[in-house]
């Protein structure tokens, strides 16, 4: 037989008469400061926009704060709550919006410099060049927003595959031409707002051809022949890309980072252009 058990209404429970020391906040006399501690590798979703359309996914976040010499800990759980509110907001993030949780975060964990990384999957529609098939191809997308010394900075960065096509092996050869899959990587200052898909085409306007999820025959065949015209070196590549970036003037500092994917060889070539 259960028996109730009756319970006062006045009084206290337990925990809230229990003191819970603040061990995080104590004072550390060891006068070392940590420029970055916090939480990597969390999963979260995120919302962006990407060409005019709301897309939500999945990211994995780091996030930091530097902690003062004479401060032992920061609370790691309040970056987790951040993320909480973050998801709460239930829109899309941008460079604005990120510079604002930013400066938020850092509220929140008593800090005045500190970093958000976010990386990411994100889709394009696109259609093929001929038989105007549409298929998503997926991407590789990051967020990095910083406080340091009292200025913020936002970076936005895409992987991009394209297709290059070797130059040296075109003019050699009596017939045809080496050609592979390469990755365009796109790490750039963000001055002004630039869309997720204007910094894919800085790396695909520039590649000896784009790639497709879903070709048909015809559309196989324009790929090849517009590579066979347009044979690019890793070299070419990068400075391509580079230039296009120089001039828009929304880009600040930026790093390029292009990587083939060799198809006689047992290695990858790779280029890489940074403005500082």
């Amino acid at each position: 037989m259960l028996h109730r058990v009756r319970t006062d209404p006045n009084m206290t429970h337990p925990t809230q008469t229990l003191h819970i020391p603040d061990t995080q906040s104590a004072r550390d006399e060891r006068r070392l400061v940590i420029q970055r501690v916090g939480i990597k590798d969390v999963r979260y979703p995120l919302q962006l926009r990407v060409a005019g359309v709301v897309q939500a996914t999945a990211a994995m976040w780091d996030l930091d704060v530097a902690l003062p010499a004479e401060k032992k800990g920061t609370h790691m759980s309040r970056f987790v709550a951040w993320l909480n509110d973050l998801t709460a907001l239930d829109a899309p993030l941008d460079a604005t919006a990120l510079c604002e949780r930013l400066a938020a975060m850092l509220h929140r964990l008593g800090a005045a410099e500190g970093r958000i990384e976010a990386r990411f999957s994100f889709f394009l529609r696109k259609r093929a060049p001929v038989s105007g098939v549409h298929s998503l191809l997926d991407y590789q997308g990051r967020w990095i927003a910083e406080t340091r010394a009292g200025n913020t900075t936002v970076w936005a960065e895409v992987a991009v595959p394209v297709k290059s096509l070797c130059p040296c092996s075109k003019e050699i050869s009596d017939y045809g031409a080496h050609n592979q899959r390469s990755t365009v990587t796109i790490r750039a200052e963000m001055k002004a707002p630039v869309e997720w898909h204007e910094l894919v085409r800085f790396a695909e306007d520039n590649a000896s051809s784009e790639v497709w999820a879903l070709l048909k025959r015809s559309d196989e065949k324009w790929i090849t022949e517009r590579a066979y015209e347009n044979p690019k070196f890793v070299e070419d590549l990068v400075r391509d890309v580079a230039l296009a970036l120089n001039a828009d003037a929304r880009i600040g500092r930026y790093r390029v980072e292009v990587e083939n994917h060799e198809s006689i060889h047992n290695h990858a070539a790779y280029a890489r252009i940074e403005r500082a």
